[in-house]
């Protein structure tokens, strides 16, 4: 069934598998939480779980928490349910106190599911938890990467055969929606106690999948230590300075006002830029320019329409300012400071550690790995960032890390020849494809092959070059030509990645973890074609992915073990940024630079550029 996808008829031949719940009590007196602990002190392995009132983790307060140790079997302590009627619960400081000794031993292994959320959920009401071994969400990410997700819910249903009971049938939805705190107790039993059971019963399931296939070092060393790291990071925030923002977001509007008014006198009167209707009647009926394409709601204006009007027509490169200003100004400038925590004074961005198909972390609320560099405007933006009072930032980037991973899973020995004698590889690339010494090569020259380089990576066509470099498609299948001439083992290499990924649905990075390109035997080619080029790219991200994590745990142990006060705050794809005490800059360059460095042994050194200031602008 799961093979074709038949998910509705998987949930509904296990929708009766439901658990009875008479094996879950409620603990609602401390006789009760002492015969709970008891059991607990016995088992091997405990599964834990908190219910709150947000899935903010740094605003949510704690409702109540479930435990489970065998299947079927699990308790409920509700410590903050508020309803008419509501029993008498135990008090929540009394409940941790009498949990710490055993939650904080980091020898009692336990297991949750998404365990980053309780974790920071359980700091904020002052206890420290030790020994999370295992994280159902994470095994599954790693053991099973083409799982369209890693919810309990999907998890309960793809492995167990067994239907969770959903929020809503506890909560509600929509405007009936009510918070957790006002759900009746013996209600949150069944559901609250069930996800812990459920938790416990995953880890079973889960614990051998990771040996068969072939990933259990990376989770032990790698990502169940990362989650730990991560909780740190997002408890400790960035700060930003909203009073820059505010300013910078009525300079943008200053901007955005002046090139309206440059529009519409070029469109002969005024009309609303930001509607994509009365701009695509404005450009291709009243000014009458080249058409581009016509969709139900009427004419495309994109990004790649107007890109290619903007060569010939200002008003379209206009457009396209306005419209990056105005991206800027609502995503960053106006939103940021409201997403600033009031009891810290920081953002606190949420890091995710099992949603990219390659081992890169992804961030959210808000997302800070897609802030815009190549652009003033966007550099500047950054200039928002700042250390805590007294301190500075730090920013420590690999350089050119895919490009080096290219060469040694590649095993190309001009590429690598190049990175081991420190020479610039898109200036050593120019020369090879242009035929010109290495000193003759012009920055022109040198743009093409940086295109060319990075293209590479991501299977880019001659039809692609040719739109990247603006050039006909002839000379731009010369180009690739002439690369893989110069370049031999790279087409190899990727040819074998996309004969892996036909032969296993999957390829795997230098570490061994596994990356899914299920669709790579498809019949339809532009389907298949998107598999192809992720067959080659996939590895190579993905290994720079664990080398980057691998370093963040490092580096994390480092700052423990030295006694540090710098933070590690921020992570964007190969770059670092910490908070550090002026006194301390100096050690924590030497400590960065050596973990970032040494976090694989590669036939080519790997390299990291780091800078540091007054805002994450002037440390980049």
């Amino acid at each position: 069934f799961k093979e074709l996808e038949f998910h509705k008829l998987l949930q509904e031949f296990s929708s009766d598998q439901r658990a009875s719940g008479e094996g879950y009590r409620l603990v609602l007196s401390e006789a009760d939480l002492d015969d709970m602990l008891a059991a607990l002190q016995k088992a091997e392995m405990i599964a834990f779980d908190t219910e709150t009132t947000s899935l903010d983790p740094l605003r949510a307060d704690l409702v109540g928490l479930s435990f489970a140790v065998e299947p079927e079997q699990g308790w409920y302590i509700p410590v903050g349910h508020r309803y008419l009627g509501a029993p008498e619960q135990l008090n929540c400081q009394m409940v941790l106190d009498k949990l710490r000794p055993l939650l904080g031993d980091e020898r009692r292994a336990k297991v949750a599911q998404n365990g980053k959320y309780d974790l920071l959920v359980l700091r904020r009401a002052g206890l420290e938890v030790a020994g999370l071994s295992f994280d159902t969400m994470l095994a599954s990410y790693l053991a099973n990467p083409a799982a369209k997700s890693h919810s309990l819910d999907n998890l309960a249903g793809d492995l167990l055969g067994y239907r969770t009971i959903s929020y809503s049938e506890v909560c509600g939805s929509g405007r009936s929606r009510i918070g957790f705190e006002e759900v009746e107790v013996e209600k949150a039993l069944t559901y609250a106690t069930e996800d812990a059971d459920i938790t416990l019963r995953l880890q079973q399931k889960l614990a051998p999948q990771l040996g068969e296939t072939g990933q259990q070092q990376l989770f032990d060393e790698v990502e169940m230590p990362l989650l730990t790291v991560l909780v740190d990071m997002e408890w400790a925030g960035i700060r930003i300075d909203s009073e820059f923002l505010g300013s910078l977001s009525k300079e943008m509007e200053g901007k955005m006002r002046t090139l309206e008014e440059e529009i519409h006198r070029v469109a002969g009167g005024p009309f609303n830029v930001a509607s994509p209707k009365q701009l695509g009647e404005v450009l291709f009926e009243r000014l009458n320019l080249p058409r581009g394409k016509k969709t139900k709601t009427g004419w495309s204006t994109d990004v790649e329409v107007l890109t290619k009007l903007a060569e010939e027509h200002d008003i379209a490169a206009r457009i396209l300012d306005y419209r990056s200003l105005a991206k800027l100004k609502s995503t960053y400038c106006d939103a940021l400071p409201k997403l600033v925590h009031p009891d810290t004074g920081r953002i606190h961005t949420s890091f995710n550690q099992a949603v990219t198909a390659t081992g890169r972390l992804s961030s959210s609320e808000p997302n800070l790995q897609n802030i815009p560099i190549r652009s003033e405007e966007g550099r500047r933006i950054r200039g928002a960032f700042v250390p805590a009072e007294g301190n500075l930032l730090l920013a420590a980037d690999y350089s050119q890390v895919e490009l080096r991973i290219l060469a040694h899973m590649a095993d190309e020995p001009a590429l690598k020849e190049s990175f081991a004698q420190g020479e610039d590889i898109h200036t050593r690339t120019a020369s090879e494809i242009f035929g010109v010494f290495l000193e003759l090569v012009t920055p022109e020259m040198r743009r093409s092959a940086k295109t060319i380089n990075f293209g590479v990576l991501y299977g880019m066509s001659a039809f692609g070059l040719a739109k990247a470099l603006n050039i006909g498609r002839k000379e731009a299948q010369e180009y690739i030509d002439s690369y893989f001439s110069r370049y031999p083992k790279v087409l190899e290499f990727m040819e074998a990645k996309k004969e892996e990924g036909r032969q296993q649905g999957y390829v795997s990075t230098l570490f061994g973890r596994r990356c899914s390109v299920a669709e790579i035997n498809s019949r339809n080619g532009a389907v298949r074609g998107y598999a192809e080029r992720n067959a080659i790219n996939y590895p190579i991200q993905g290994t720079a992915a664990d080398i980057i994590k691998i370093a963040m745990v490092a580096i994390s142990r480092r700052l423990q073990q030295e006694k540090l006060q710098a933070r590690m705050v921020l992570q964007v794809h190969d770059e670092l940024v910490f908070d550090v005490p002026e006194g301390e800059l100096e050690m924590l360059q030497a400590l960065v630079r050596e973990e970032m460095e040494g976090a694989a042994s590669l036939a080519v050194p790997l390299l990291v550029d780091m800078g540091s200031g007054r805002n994450w602008r002037e440390a980049h």
